[in-house]
């Protein structure tokens, strides 16, 4: 069970506890963290992450089929997660990609910038 954070700091139940995230939230906060650590920076853990913050050296016009690789490749431990849609947001020194999944039946969005 994964517990909420709030700007760096866990979030508080009000019970003395901290506030645990719900199923939904527990599947993106882990969707998140694999899209944005950078694949292979964990040398105990080389498949943990993905390659989208390479994007930006790519030609513009490869971006968005590296962009659903590269978040395929990051997903693929998520076995009850498949991606729906990835779509690149071009954006000027950072781009946004936004991940569309399903988890069990439910629609889930992500978005990262990279």
């Amino acid at each position: 069970m994964e517990r909420r954070l709030s700007q760096g700091d866990y979030v508080p139940d009000g019970g003395g506890g901290l506030t645990a995230l719900g199923d939904g939230e527990e599947v993106l906060a882990r969707v998140l963290f694999r899209l944005t650590a950078h694949r292979g920076a964990m040398p105990f853990l080389p498949e943990l992450g993905s390659r989208l913050y390479l994007l930006g050296r790519e030609k513009p016009s490869a971006r968005q089929a590296l962009a659903a690789q590269y978040v395929a490749e990051a997903l693929r431990e998520e076995t009850d997660l498949q991606v729906r849609a990835v779509e690149l947001e071009p954006g000027g020194e950072t781009a946004r990609v936004a991940v569309y999944l399903d988890w069990r039946g439910k629609a889930l969005t992500a978005r990262v910038e990279v």
